[in-house]
């Protein structure tokens, strides 16, 4: 958290950076419609039909989960912005920011209808004091969690690279390259709330063809993008993956709460589809290699990773960034 003269200092700023943020235009809401990266830029794909909740008809596994196991990837691929995925990181205007707003890719955010995180004026200070400093961190905070080999955490680790679903009996695994996330399905109650995560602690049960996680504990360090937008460490996020019935598609819906820094709950839709053995690995969505067994058929498995594989030190990397540093001083 932020000390006492910085948060004051970031409460009388609202008078200008609250301002700043009633001044700019509504985004448009996210619709049926989404963008892939194609190499380092990004296109627009075809529309997409969301994913409707209800009965599981598709295969099960032994302890009656739907079986959703498998490699995935969302389908707008890009951590620069949260609310204009488009618009590129702070500092850097891509080639699609100078097209009207309404012909960018829709915002991350489909409740409320304007496509902007609801913030109370405190907070939305704190979000515009980091993005005004992403492209020039001169201090440790300003630098990205996700750059210093932390966890990106939730929801970000559904629009970074592609990452793994495993099921067990009463646990459902969530292999990221940024780290693992563990949801459980034993209607245990969450951790005791003095213990803070940054994956946070999930609880979930299934509802016909949607994974319903209840989340909270999170240590409220991750960031949603690049643009600084975020959650504290006492929000309470409620999860919804809704697969449909052949496996091939699902839509994350979450819903975060957090009255010390939103002023009401808002949505967030992520479409995420299903890569498989048929597809060529990509170095994004799909970022896999060969497993080659004799005798057994192809299996494809992640790349080492630098960050999980404990190759490089949390807080560590080509940033140069002091170990002891904090990661977010909020």
């Amino acid at each position: 958290m932020r000390t006492a003269i910085q948060t004051t200092a970031a409460i009388l700023a609202v008078a200008l950076a609250g301002a700043a943020a009633s001044a700019q235009p509504a985004a448009p809401a996210a619709t049926e419609r989404s963008q892939v990266p194609a190499g380092s830029g990004l296109r627009f794909v075809s529309s997409f039909t969301p994913v409707k909740a209800g009965a599981w008809t598709g295969k099960r596994r032994r302890d009656g989960q739907p079986d959703v196991e498998g490699h995935w990837s969302n389908l707008i691929a890009n951590h620069s912005n949260w609310t204009d995925p488009q618009a590129g990181p702070p500092g850097e205007p891509s080639k699609q920011a100078g097209l009207p707003r309404e012909q960018r890719a829709p915002s991350r955010v489909v409740d409320p209808a304007d496509g902007q995180v609801p913030y109370t004026p405190a907070a939305r200070a704190l979000q515009k004091d980091f993005e005004a400093h992403f492209s020039n961190p001169d201090l440790p905070r300003y630098i990205e969690p996700l750059a210093r080999c932390a966890p990106a955490g939730v929801p970000k680790s559904f629009i970074w690279h592609g990452y793994e679903i495993r099921q067990y009996p009463g646990y459902v695994v969530l292999l990221f390259n940024s780290g693992t996330r563990i949801i459980k399905l034993d209607q245990s109650p969450h951790l005791p709330p003095q213990i803070k995560l940054w994956n946070a602690d999930s609880r979930g049960h299934w509802e016909g063809n949607t994974l319903v996680v209840s989340t909270t504990n999170s240590n409220g360090k991750a960031l949603f993008g690049r643009t600084g937008d975020f959650a504290s460490e006492n929000a309470a996020i409620e999860e919804r993956f809704i697969f449909d019935p052949d496996g091939k598609r699902y839509d994350y819906r979450a819903t975060f709460t957090d009255p010390g820094v939103y002023t009401r709950p808002w949505t967030a839709l992520i479409p995420a589809r299903r890569y498989t053995e048929a597809d060529e690995p990509d170095g994004w969505h799909y970022e896999v290699i060969a497993a080659n067994r004799p005798g057994q058929p192809l299996l494809n498995e992640q790349p080492e990773r630098i960050c999980v594989e404990n190759n490089g030190p949390f807080g560590g990397g080509a940033v140069g960034v002091p170990l002891d540093g904090p990661i977010i001083d909020r």
